[in-house]
């Protein structure tokens, strides 16, 4: 529970007695490797707060091909926000990579805490903007970046995703084929 509280409290400051009430509003949930957290066609009703392990956001496209669009690791929250907020069904899945642990909180729950901590909303608007501005920073060079590239500033900035996520599903998120990223590999080591 500490990773969930130093995690929130970056985006504002919560009492003890605030803090009893998120942790009365978290549910531990161990998702094994290859199982879904969220799947396409689902309404998603729960936030997670991924505290061991990495998750991945994918979709197959309209030939069918798996397209891994992002990773998620340790000390991140995970939904489909449109689907939580709009109660539109998931256009993707998020499935874990490895072995998870995480904190989850019932949609019901999640909204609750606004109504019962102060600054709440507030504080989930900054935990958003976070993300997508991450989102942004990670995607946007990637579309004018080389393979070469896009691997190496991967490397550079996710450190000890590399290591834990099948070449597959590397491969798939910097836009090339495994054999491609194979001999990337091989030329930078």
């Amino acid at each position: 529970m500490d990773e969930l509280f130093g995690y929130l409290l970056q985006f504002g400051s919560l009492n003890q007695r605030q803090l009893d009430l998120i942790a009365s509003k978290a549910t531990p949930l161990a998702l094994l490797k290859d199982a879904y957290f969220l799947e396409a066609g689902h309404v998603s009703r729960r936030v997670g707060f991924l505290q061991e392990g990495v998750l991945r956001i994918c979709y197959y496209d309209n030939k069918g091909t798996e397209i891994t669009r992002n990773f998620i690791d340790e000390l991140h929250l995970t939904t489909n926000l449109r689907g939580l907020e709009e109660g539109l069904a998931s256009p993707e899945y998020v499935q874990a990579v490895t072995d998870c642990r995480l904190l989850v909180f019932a949609k019901h729950d999640w909204d609750g805490l606004a109504h019962t901590i102060v600054g709440w909303s507030d504080m989930v608007h900054k935990m958003t903007s976070k993300h997508l501005n991450e989102k942004l920073a990670r995607i946007s060079p990637m579309v004018t970046q080389d393979a070469s590239t896009r691997y190496r500033e991967f490397l550079d900035h996710y450190p000890r995703l590399a290591n834990r996520i099948p070449l597959s599903y590397l491969a798939s998120f910097l836009g090339m084929t495994q054999s491609s990223l194979s001999r990337i590999r091989k030329n930078i080591r």
